[in-house]
């Protein structure tokens, strides 16, 4: 894999190229200049594949913006589908930085990273599409809601790349069942079975099965087949000890089920979950969660995802599974952080408060499919 290094020189001179933004450019704040200049070849290709997720893939290069004034300065990479404008870009932080000590700074991405961008742009997954990338810079202390700050970019450049699916990085297990018909996926198939992921690939797994029936039955199997399936040898939902044991029959009826599988030590753990959001952004506030509604439209983009239509203030709120408050979900810093709207914010178990951008009307989108890759996405309605 080639790697593309993307030379980035950002000129100075912003308050004699001040500009009003454009419907193009769709900035929340008043002030653009548009003197950033990339120095990189267009065209450049990123064939991107799983087995080489954490490998390394483009070097981000770019000097120091100024302002006018000494200040601490955040850039972001932003990508689009070619044929889009960026009032809705994927964007990904490249760090924050004093330029009035530093002159030149570098980022350097793996193919994780571009991937992740590519299809929150709306890549289609094994197919060569085109893009096209920009380097954005604005004062640390400035929000990205200013109606008064200031803000750099650069030219947009050109790009192709084909993304992979997330899933294809991870090792998985499969769920079949007496659920599946009735759940999007077929009774007692492996083959068209809910998947439990391995975020380490180390053996152990988790995820989310949604089961639309009131007695539901299942085993594991290790493939989208019968050989080797393990199942439980009391039929009861704790450990089963030997491949091909009886059928396991969660006692609680249907819903939202959350598993650990340890294949090698033949152990599991099964909890019925209540999938809701909960805080002073939501219609309830702290003291009654909304639930999200899980998305059984296979023509929808967010099948399969947990949603909802609602109408949040600009707080704070978690994700929360139990009522108890034992299973909660977060920032990935487990610190207050402010999400970015219509993109994938990663979440874990235990993160701290999310908050809503802009108050306003929106879509919640939780993604639970993919244990490495938990996230929630905000899109405005």
């Amino acid at each position: 894999m080639k790697k593309i290094f993307l030379s980035l020189i950002l000129l100075t001179g912003i308050a004699s190229s001040l500009v009003s933004c454009t419907n193009e450019d769709q900035d929340p704040v008043a002030s653009l200049t548009q003197n950033i200049v990339l120095s990189t070849p267009a065209g450049a290709d990123y064939v991107l594949t799983a087995p080489k997720a954490a490998d390394d893939v483009a070097t981000i290069k770019w000097s120091s913006a100024d302002f006018g004034y000494s200040a601490s300065v955040t850039y972001s990479l932003q990508v689009v589908k070619a044929t889009a404008d960026f009032s809705e870009p994927q964007s990904f932080v490249l760090g924050s930085f004093n330029d009035s000590s530093i002159s030149n700074h570098e980022k350097v991405l793996t193919q994780r990273q571009l991937n992740s961008m590519l299809l929150g742009a709306g890549g289609a997954i094994g197919a060569s599409g085109s893009f096209k990338m920009r380097v954005v810079g604005m004062p640390s202390t400035q929000l990205e809601s200013s109606a008064n700050g200031v803000r750099s970019v650069s030219q947009e450049v050109a790009f192709t790349g084909n993304p992979f699916d997330t899933f294809d990085e991870f090792d998985r297990i499969y769920v079949p069942g007496s659920f599946g018909g009735s759940s999007t996926f077929a009774d007692w198939a492996p083959d068209n079975a809910p998947r439990l992921f391995s975020a380490n690939n180390n053996g152990k797994y988790e995820g989310f099965v949604w089961m639309n029936n009131a007695s539901p039955a299942f085993k594991f199997t290790p493939g989208p087949a019968w050989s080797g399936d393990k199942g439980d040898l009391t039929e009861n939902p704790n450990t089963f000890t030997k491949l091909g044991g009886k059928d396991i029959k969660p006692v609680d009826g249907a819903g939202t089920y959350f598993f650990t599988v340890d294949w090698l030590a033949n152990t599991y753990t099964i909890a019925k979950v209540r999938v809701a959001i909960i805080g002073a952004a939501t219609p309830n506030g702290w003291d009654n969660p909304t639930d999200l509604v899980f998305d059984t439209n296979p023509a929808s983009p967010y099948y399969r995802m947990y949603t909802k239509d609602l109408v949040l203030k600009a707080d704070e709120f978690l994700v929360r599974l139990k009522d108890d408050w034992s299973i909660k979900m977060g920032t990935m810093s487990g610190g207050v952080e402010t999400l970015v709207a219509t993109s994938q914010n990663k979440i874990k178990f235990g993160g701290g408060n999310m908050k809503v951008p802009t108050a306003g009307n929106y879509k919640v989108v939780l993604d639970l499919n993919n244990s490495a890759n938990y996230n929630i996405k905000l899109i405005a309605n």
